[in-house]
């Protein structure tokens, strides 16, 4: 190889190259964005329709079944999954991974809009939204007085909403939670009786009178003039002056039948931040910006405008972003560093002074390489990104110490350092070659997962990769560089001749002894690997494990028909019993909504008058007082009778909803609730399961209006008047909108007086405008009365389904063996024709993605035989080579069960990395041995020789990558203690057996003849 003397002798070109791959990087360190986790890409659209006062039957057939027939027809759809409760539809639509995402929502919302001139005129909301990593909040305000009004609020958060998207590097600024002022129009019934005035004429005169339409324009002389007949109201008084009909030689106008103000909307949803009424204000961060910078400029702006409030109102952070990622980034950047200091000690111990100084020196080069170019691949700094390098790092130096080592060996034999140096690293530049290319080849399949999964690990592989090959680089280039200035002849290392006194007196005694005893060390060997696999079912199976973070979720659910203020007082109550806790700091409390987006991977909860969400704020996290907060909370919140309190913990990995889910599909409703009803009991009964939600345990009760129908023609009345009159009279009904001269834009809502009243409305009062005119009493043409219905309607792919869903307290028993129990009783069960189930929640997102690791596992191992064969240009020596991986995956099982921790995805990812560290091993010692026979050594001679010159290595290389390793796995929590383990108890077990197989299995299948070979 000619690299290294390239380098050597244009040293001055070498120097400036590594100087400005250096710059590049701390570059890059110092702007590169930062965050906790992750930007994921969601690859999906979402519809939200509100229309108050709709069954979930209406909402199916008039809203959802037209869209999902259209949307069905597009191209590139994974699903559509579809929840319909009273007056409110969510259709989310996962789409084919790897598509256009932006094209295909665009398209979507193109379908939405065609359809709105056929959906029902009564939608008051529709929302189409593009879910996105950076609709997470960054920063959470509480705008919050004890005594000001709503409309106060409303107005503070409205002016500082306006100040922060002017910060830069700030996406959107949101606000909820707060209540608007409309223009009430209520009308007297009684009055309008007398009158013989309908609510429908009342509707109609102000949308006709509301309205501007040019009247063209007209010449006179040489100038022209615009012509206006009509136009918009200009005051409240305009309104009350309205006529609305004629009789007895007089005019009415609306002012005698009704009463025109300024009144807040139906209270529907509000907020408080710990008990004071508020208003949340959540900030969104652009793509790619650093959140300190952001969160920087927010706070300015912040300040600002808070000295210029009102004294009772206050701007309060619920939580900023920023701090967890300080702290999270600040544990991981401690664990790099500590990693760092340990491997440097070990290297200092075993090389030397000097050569550890070459050998150090690649590794912030190779890390300020990585940053740079993961940099510039689009990613940032944040857990996977330093995970990443923490895992490369006693790698990457792996390259250098072998550089340096064959240096110094020629640097003994009498060469001078420039001739060691260009010589030592042309010898094994092709063999560091083929070892990081087969490392690089683990990690690299893992990169073309295909799922969201795959995105969220993306970071790490990509940084691990570009480390490695940084280091492959360094190694061959500025390495040896420094080794021929830095290198000389020294004294024998005291710590290099213990160690080989260990190889003559044991080691060397060892391997013959197994070398003598093939049967019984392969024997042995295979033993450990069944063995170790028969472990599986004790360590259990695992996904990804909580956030750890400190924060906690409460889902306040109500009985189906609850309202807002039952609903408030649940959530008063859960309140209570948070504050009661010393643990918990501040408690956001949203009523009729779910909480602002506070993390990735939060689901957010459906608006409804019966739902609330407290998300409660802890100290310092601590897993054991996180532990015994949520077993209390649970305990206590389990016997409220009110409604079902649900305590919730954020969590790594992709979404979902919950963790157990059983999908049940039939399109007789009745026939799914008695199929809900027993499955419920199923997973009632099964270990560890909580928060069990069967939304289809009780029927609603709601007053039905049943028109007679015949009636109503004879009587030449419209349905849809006897609909509009119903809808304004007992729940109110825009029917317009008003400007005043300030440009602040109110909705006209015309409502009754029945409205808000304790009372089962009376049909008596309301009329209905015949098509002759005639004022008909909405009770002669209908009746009212009470009805139970199905209080929910799901559909999934079209087809009506329901999820009974639960959470499972994993202290007592693991998400995978509680589905296991459920799925074996379910097979038991015995479903109705045209009925069947499904699992969603945890396994089925486990099963896709352990299923393109699994992929990505073999195509890995495929990768690493290809290059070996290349290398060795053999079929029986790669194979040699492989003996280390089944080592290496009883070692991860071993070391698993012994530390308590369950097979996750992320131990998932330590295996499949395990197979690139753990194959270079055996390729040290196959290369040397095959040098040796080269050389005119026998077989046996070859792998004696070969085990004893190449144990110091690599037992140098494992203790480093294991050194790297442990501040991760000791400090790095339950996301990264299971891949750190796996990695260290393989890398232990395989090289400890590695080092008595591989030379028994060369023995075996090498012929005793002269090899041809490159290296």
């Amino acid at each position: 190889m000619k690299i290294p003397r390239l380098a050597i002798h244009n040293y001055q070109f070498t120097l400036v190259l590594v100087f400005l791959v250096a710059i590049m990087g701390l570059f890059s360190y110092t702007t590169m964005p930062k965050s906790e986790d992750p930007a994921l890409e969601f690859n999906m659209s979402t519809i939200l329709i509100i229309n108050p006062g709709a069954s979930p039957e209406d909402m199916e057939t008039l809203i959802v079944n037209p869209i999902e027939e259209e949307i069905n027809e597009l191209e590139d759809i994974e699903n559509v999954k579809t929840e319909i409760t009273n007056g409110v539809a969510s259709i989310k639509i996962e789409l084919v991974y790897g598509i256009d995402n932006d094209n295909k929502h665009r398209e979507i919302v193109q379908i939405v809009n065609e359809l709105s001139a056929h959906l029902p005129e009564t939608i008051v909301r529709t929302d189409l939204e593009q879910p996105s990593v950076f609709d997470v909040s960054i920063m959470q305000l509480a705008i919050t007085s004890p005594d000001a009004s709503p409309a106060q609020l409303k107005k503070s958060a409205e002016d500082l909403k306006e100040q922060l998207e002017r910060s830069s590097g700030v996406r959107a600024v949101k606000l909820d939670g707060e209540q608007d002022l409309d223009i009430k129009i209520k009308c007297d019934l009684e009055k309008m009786a007398h009158y013989r005035l309908s609510l429908g004429q009342v509707m109609m005169t102000i949308q006709n009178l509301n309205r501007s339409i040019p009247g063209g324009s007209i010449k006179l002389g040489n100038k022209e003039f615009n012509i206006k007949s009509s136009g918009l109201y200009e005051d409240l008084e305009q309104i009350r002056n309205t006529v609305i009909g004629s009789g007895n030689n007089q005019i009415i106008k609306l002012k005698e039948i009704a009463t025109v103000t300024y009144d807040y909307e139906k209270k529907e949803e509000f907020a408080t931040y710990n008990g004071q009424a508020a208003v949340w204000l959540s900030v969104q961060q652009k793509e790619g910006m650093n959140i300190y910078d952001v969160t920087e400029g927010v706070d300015e702006r912040i300040e600002e405008f808070s000295n210029h409030l009102q004294a009772d109102v206050s701007v309060v952070p619920v939580f900023k972003q920023a701090d967890s990622v300080k702290i999270r980034l600040g544990q991981f950047t401690s664990s790099f560093l500590q990693g760092i200091l340990i491997v440097g000690i070990i290297i200092f111990l075993a090389v030397g002074f000097r050569a550890s100084i070459v050998v150090m020196i690649s590794i912030p080069l190779s890390i300020l390489t990585g940053i740079g170019l993961i940099d510039a691949s689009g990613f940032g700094l944040q857990q996977m990104t330093i995970a990443g390098l923490i895992i490369a790092l006693g790698m990457l130096v792996d390259n250098s110490i072998a550089i340096v080592e064959n240096i110094n060996r020629f640097i003994k034999k009498g060469l001078s350092p420039v001739e060691a140096a260009i010589k030592g690293a042309s010898e094994i530049g092709m063999a560091l070659v083929s070892s990081t290319a087969t490392t690089v080849l683990a990690f690299a399949p893992m990169l073309m997962m295909g799922n969201n999964v795959g995105d969220f690990i993306k970071s790490m592989m990509l940084i691990v990769i570009y480390t490695l090959l940084s280091s492959l680089v360094i190694a061959l280039t500025f390495a040896p560089f420094i080794s021929s200035r830095v290198l000389k002849k020294q004294d024998e290392n005291k710590k290099t001749v213990l160690l080989d006194q260990f190889i003559d007196k044991y080691y060397q005694k060892w391997v013959k002894g197994a070398i003598s005893r093939p049967v019984i060390t392969l024997v042995a060997g295979l033993l450990i690997f069944l063995g170790s696999v028969s472990l599986m079912p004790f360590i259990g199976v695992s996904f990804f494990p909580k956030a750890e973070k400190n924060q906690l979720l409460v889902n306040i659910i109500a009985p189906e028909g609850s309202n807002l203020d039952h609903t408030n007082k649940a959530i008063k109550y859960a309140e209570s019993v948070l504050k009661s806790h010393s643990y918990v700091e501040n408690i956001a409390a949203s009523v009729g909504m779910g909480n602002p987006q506070a993390y990735y991977n939060m689901d957010n909860l459906t608006p409804a008058v019966n739902k609330g969400q407290l998300l409660a704020i802890l100290g310092e996290y601590d897993y054991d007082k996180v532990a015994n907060l949520i077993k209390e909370l649970r305990t206590t919140f389990a016997t409220y009778s009110g409604a079902r309190l649900e305590v919730k913990e954020f969590g790594q990995g992709p979404p979902v909803d919950s963790p157990i889910e059983v999908r049940l599909f039939s399109d007789d409703l009745e026939e799914l609730k008695s199929i809900a009803a027993d499955v419920e009991q199923i997973i009632y009964k099964a270990p560890a399961t909580i928060n069990i939600d069967n939304p289809l345990a009780e029927d609603q009760t709601s007053l039905k209006i049943k028109i007679n129908y015949e009636k109503a023609g004879m009587l030449g009345i419209n349905i849809i008047d006897i609909d509009m009159a119903v809808r304004a009279a007992i729940n109110g009904l825009s029917i317009g909108s008003f400007q005043d001269n300030l440009g602040d834009e109110y909705e006209i809502v015309l409502e009754s007086n029945m409205v808000g009243a304790p009372e089962i409305p009376s049909l008596d009062r309301i009329f209905i405008t015949s098509q002759r005119g005639g004022q008909i009493p909405l009770s002669q043409v209908s009746e009212l009365i009470f009805d139970k219905s199905i209080k929910r309607i799901d559909h999934y792919d079209l087809e009506r389904f329901i999820t009974v869903s639960a959470d499972v307290d994993e202290t007592v028993m693991s998400i995978a063996e509680v589905t296991s129990n459920i799925v074996e009783q379910l097979k038991q069960y015995d479903f109705p024709s045209g009925s069947h189930f499904g699992m969603g929640g945890e396994q089925e997102n486990r099963d896709e993605s352990f299923g393109g690791l699994g992929q990505a596992l073999i195509i890995a191992l495929l990768g690493i035989f290809a290059v070996l064969v290349l290398q060795f240009r053999s079929f029986t020596q790669p194979l040699i080579v492989f003996s280390a991986i089944p080592l290496s995956i009883s070692g991860a099982f071993i070391a698993l069960l012994i530390t308590g921790y369950s097979f996750s995805f992320m131990a998932f990812v330590g295996l499949t990395s395990l197979m690139g560290i753990v194959v270079n091993s055996s390729i040290i010692l196959v290369d040397y041995a095959n040098q040796k026979r080269l050389e005119g050594l026998k077989t046996l001679e070859a792998i004696i020789e070969a085990a004893k010159t190449r144990f110091t290595p690599i037992l140098l290389t494992t203790i480093t990558t294991i050194a790297g390793l442990l501040p991760l796995t000791i400090s790095g929590g339950k996301m990264w203690a299971p891949m750190g383990w796996a990695i260290i108890g393989g890398l232990v077990l395989s090289t400890g057996l590695t080092l008595l197989i591989v030379p028994v299995l060369y023995n075996i299948l090498t012929r005793d003849e002269i090899i041809q070979t490159d290296v």
